[in-house]
């Protein structure tokens, strides 16, 4: 039989793992799978442990919400391996699960692991530190790890909401420059979010449209500080229509990126704290986690380019150019 790492956190969202955790063992059994179960006891102990067992198992299933899934993905870079890595959200928010298109269903992420097929997705590096889907800095960013499990698990997403609205006449712009693929950018913003992601802490006004999970790039956004209230609310409404205006907002798509700030800025990744830097530097490493999901049009196209390339008799060079 092949062998599958279940690695969960027993405490993600409500907890509700501890409810279908048999039914779960049971999908994976029938599917082929003998199964070793490892609940997490603390912060970074799921990827430990991937780390020292991961290349034991044909397969690694992670249960939590995004910060779970970020030390698994930590843990398989690490590796150096691509082992398939399968996820069964159980978060506040799962917005990599939203994403792409993974069932919020338990039972229904697990038979998706069973049936589904791999598709290889860029992840991000961040001064040497891995991330999945999202590295941002500046209004709200901080919400994600500030605001208290308790009130995740019984508010959910409105959790984050209400205590960004008592937040935000708080918030003032950050001077930056920065400079990346063929381009440079210096101005006063009040958010920034480097993304592989359509969707980043519910919200998927912020990011623009023609996101592709594996082809080297990130979407970049920067929001300009607003210069009173009236212009804040111009921005709001842009926001709330997905119309990212020049005069509000600066996007553009990059596979690596530098960004110097006036002062020590605060950011995080993956909803978790990602440290103070006056300086970071972040690059795309292309197609580097073999993710196993529900075919669809993605996965379709990229094993259609890897069977042609099989075809011809050559393999396709995975790196982290963007072509």
């Amino acid at each position: 039989m092949k062998k599958l790492l279940l690695v969960f956190n027993p405490h993600a969202g409500k907890g509700l793992i501890k409810n279908h955790l048999c039914d779960i063992i049971n999908i994976f059994t029938r599917g082929g799978y003998e199964v070793t179960a490892y609940p997490t006891q603390a912060k970074n102990d799921g990827m430990n442990k991937i780390i020292t067992d991961g290349n034991r198992y044909d397969v690694i299933v992670v249960s939590g919400g995004d910060g779970t899934l970020s030390e698994a993905v930590k843990a398989v870079m690490t590796m150096g391996t691509k082992v398939p890595l399968g996820y069964i959200p159980a978060g506040s928010t799962n917005d990599f699960a939203s994403s792409m298109d993974i069932p919020k269903n338990m039972l229904r992420a697990a038979q998706a692991v069973v049936r589904g097929v791999t598709f290889d997705y860029d992840v991000g590096e961040f001064n040497g530190e891995y991330y999945v889907y999202v590295a941002a800095f500046g209004v709200f960013t901080d919400l994600t790890y500030e605001t208290s499990q308790k009130w995740k698990n019984r508010l959910g997403y409105a959790a984050y909401v209400g205590e960004a609205i008592k937040r935000l006449p708080t918030y003032t712009g950050h001077k930056l420059k920065a400079e990346y693929d063929g381009g440079t950018v210096e101005g006063s913003f009040i958010l920034g979010m480097i993304t592989n992601t359509t969707s980043v802490g519910g919200l998927r006004r912020l990011i623009a449209d023609g996101v592709s999970f594996d082809d080297g790039l990130f979407e970049v956004t920067l929001v300009k500080t607003p210069s009173g209230p009236i212009a804040l609310q111009s921005l709001l409404r842009e926001a709330a229509m997905n119309k990212l205006s020049k005069k509000n907002f600066v996007t553009f798509r990059t596979s690596q990126l530098t960004m110097t700030f006036e002062d020590n800025m605060t950011w995080t990744l993956d909803g978790e704290s990602g440290g103070t830097h006056k300086q970071v530097h972040i690059r795309n490493h292309k197609q580097a986690v073999s993710f196993i999901v529900m075919p669809d049009d993605k996965t379709a196209e990229q094993q259609l380019v890897h069977a042609l390339a099989a075809d011809k008799g050559y393999q396709i060079e995975e790196t982290d150019d963007e072509d």
